[in-house]
């Protein structure tokens, strides 16, 4: 039995198109807790985060968006995973943009620097998220999370990262939109990029399952970040950032029964969630089913639906 503490972060300060702040009541209307709990799991639903008081920041680049708001929800982010951790729990944190995961995973990395453990991040997303808020061209900073976490510069406002990922780290999976100033950073970096090319050469187990042996290796803690656009925008059409060609319905059940299987998952995000896109629920109900399988439900084990 795993105890899980459910953490709504209800920000959409970190991209311009509103509705993400609706997100974790999604998932609670969906019925996360109680699927996490059928399974046989403790679940500690601490509700929703609040914003907290803003500090007055800038940044050099005049495009960037919300910079006070996004670094206020990831300071509160980090202090409630870190709590979290230190409690024995699993935080599983309902989002919200991705830009919370620049208080997610610094929150895990806090605590993995305590337990004297290394961190690893499993990124499943359309996107790299590899832009600083210095190289920003559209100024939003959904788009910077692993960029902090690698350790590039220009995140002054945030403090420094408490315990900086090695690229070797660091696994992209998925991703099929990078831009260019994001192109260029990854060649500099050995992070592990499976886009989905690589995916359709050598298939969702393999890269994943190298990526987990090194993990068990080095005795690591494992954060997953799970964007809703990880999936293919025809079976999770409630997100802003559609890009065709994305998982399936099997493989991104297979990546969470494999996560299962491995026991390394020890923090999480999900994340993009924007109901006001969603088409009666489709979108919570898959990502809430995925979290079934991430929390061990089986391919066998899951009821026929009448659509």
């Amino acid at each position: 039995m795993t105890q899980v503490t459910l953490i709504g972060v209800p920000m959409d300060a970190g991209q311009r198109r509103a509705g993400c702040v609706m997100g974790p009541a999604a998932y609670r209307v969906a019925g996360i807790g109680a699927a996490i709990a059928e399974l046989g799991h403790q679940v500690i639903d601490q509700g929703d985060l609040a914003l907290p008081p803003l500090s007055p920041l800038a940044c050099p680049n005049p495009v960037v968006q919300s910079l006070p708001e996004v670094a206020a929800w990831a300071q509160a982010t980090k202090a409630a995973v870190a709590k979290a951790l230190q409690a024995g729990s699993l935080p599983m944190v309902l989002g919200g943009d991705h830009a919370l995961a620049l208080g997610s995973v610094a929150g895990a990395a806090e605590f993995a620097k305590s337990a004297d453990r290394p961190l690893f991040l499993l990124w499943l997303d359309a996107h790299s998220d590899f832009h600083t808020p210095l190289t920003t061209t559209s100024g939003n900073l959904h788009g910077t999370p692993v960029a902090y976490a690698a350790g590039r510069a220009g995140f002054d406002a945030f403090g420094p990262f408490p315990a900086v990922i090695a690229a070797e780290r660091i696994c992209l999976y998925g991703i099929r939109s990078v831009d260019p100033a994001e192109h260029a950073a990854l060649l500099t970096h050995a992070i592990a990029i499976n886009d989905m090319r690589v995916l359709d050469e050598r298939g969702v187990v393999v890269p994943l399952r190298e990526f987990l042996a090194a993990v068990k290796a080095a005795g690591g803690m494992l954060h997953l970040s799970l964007d809703v656009d990880f999936l293919d925008p025809s079976l999770a059409p409630a997100v802003g950032t559609t890009v065709p060609g994305g998982a399936t319905f099997r493989e991104a059940h297979l990546v969470m029964e494999l996560l299962h299987e491995s026991g390394l998952v020890t923090s999480l995000d999900l994340v993009e969630l924007n109901p006001f896109l969603d088409e009666r629920g489709k979108t919570a109900n898959l990502m809430v089913d995925l979290v079934g399988s991430l929390m061990g439900r089986k391919v066998f084990d899951r009821p026929t639906r009448s659509d």
